[in-house]
């Protein structure tokens, strides 16, 4: 419907922990979260997105295949929400469709998502807007972070210069400041690295309220020689990915035979390290701080990054759109803008030349 204000925002993490999907009410900025549902990845197909990280034999057809099922599993999670809400497709303006990243090399001006988004409108009979990153990428920017520019419309106040933190397989800073232009960056690794440690020697998919990280001690000369890894150094605007931390990441930096949970333990602090550093060096006159993603359900996590930061952290439930949902909502956010051809990236965050109307639509 032209003048709907319904959108579903469809997101699937760095953490390939699954499909977010969202139905929301926008309506001149004020959002209404009116349905929230995860459908978790089955190992296999996890197993198959994974390996799609790096080049494979067959790997195109296969990313076809995957593209395909991605679409599935949203539609049926879309239709199952209508059905519950009452609502016709005719009665959504678009999904805002993220997909799945696989491969995100802005030197290269590249991103690829799977995620079929004509079968995706076939089977929901809605318009579907996708594609949000190569317009950055081809306009000079990073293709990412993407969400700042919504982090800016819905969290920023007028008497406090606020950061919300988005952790999530990767870790990114959002700068809200009370005056000027907005900042934003990926800092590095978020759960991603603990994720597939834990994987490694546990087979569980992650650390709960990091109890696991917890009970090890930091290795100091593990910890020196991740931070010696070029991306730590960079000045906004930077972005990052699987592509460059992932597990063989971490077994090549491992020079001694170190006790697991102290390794778990040092990747925890490794992520909440560079989060902390990159707040003082970027953006230190922050008042407010907030957190988002899956790692903020990671206590000991959010622990140390207090310890670092001397702020009291609170979690984005507080400013009304709940921690896990974040970047859920602001999919589809950035839906409503492309659809209205309204400009939908931020230049200061990503080093774009320029303002853009960002995604690729297409008609039900």
């Amino acid at each position: 419907m032209e003048n709907s204000s319904l959108l579903f925002g469809v997101m699937s993490g760095t953490s390939l922990d699954g499909i977010d999907v969202v139905l929301v009410d926008i309506n001149n900025n004020i959002i209404n979260i009116i349905d929230f549902q995860h459908r978790p990845y089955s190992p296999e197909i996890r197993s198959k997105i994974l390996n799609l990280h790096s080049p494979q034999h067959n790997d195109l057809e296969e990313s076809i295949f995957l593209s395909k099922s991605h679409a599935k599993i949203t539609a049926d999670c879309i239709n199952a929400i209508l059905k519950k809400r009452n609502f016709n497709p005719k009665d959504i303006l678009a999904i805002g469709y993220h997909g799945q990243t696989i491969r995100h090399n802005p030197v290269a001006e590249y991103s690829i998502q799977i995620g079929d988004s004509h079968l995706l409108s076939e089977l929901t009979e809605i318009t579907v807007v996708s594609d949000f990153r190569n317009r950055d990428l081809v306009a000079g920017g990073q293709g990412a972070p993407l969400v700042p520019a919504f982090h800016k419309e819905i969290f920023s106040s007028k008497s406090k210069n606020r950061g919300i933190i988005n952790i999530g397989g990767i870790s990114n800073i959002t700068y809200l400041p009370k005056k000027g232009s907005i900042l934003g960056f990926d800092c590095g690794p978020g759960n991603i690295l603990m994720d597939h440690w834990i994987k490694e020697n546990k087979n569980i998919n992650f650390d709960k309220s990091g109890s696991w990280a917890k009970s090890g001690r930091v290795i100091d000369v593990f910890l020196k020689d991740c931070l010696k890894e070029k991306f730590f150094i960079k000045k906004p605007p930077k972005s990052t990915g699987r592509d460059l931390f992932n597990l063989p990441w971490i077994k090549n930096l491992i020079k001694k035979n170190y006790a697991p949970a102290d390794i778990q333990r040092t990747l925890l602090e490794l992520t909440a390290f560079t989060i902390a550093e990159n707040l003082n060096k970027f953006c230190n006159d922050i008042e407010e701080l907030y957190v988002c993603g899956g790692g903020g359900e990671n206590k000991f996590l959010l622990e140390r990054l207090g310890v670092l930061t001397n702020i009291n952290i609170k979690k984005t439930d507080s400013l009304n759109i709940p921690a896990q949902q974040v970047e859920t909502v602001a999919f589809a956010w950035l839906a409503q803008k492309t659809i209205n051809k309204d400009f939908n990236n931020s230049p200061s965050v990503t080093g774009a030349r320029g303002l853009r109307v960002l995604g690729a639509i297409h008609i039900s």
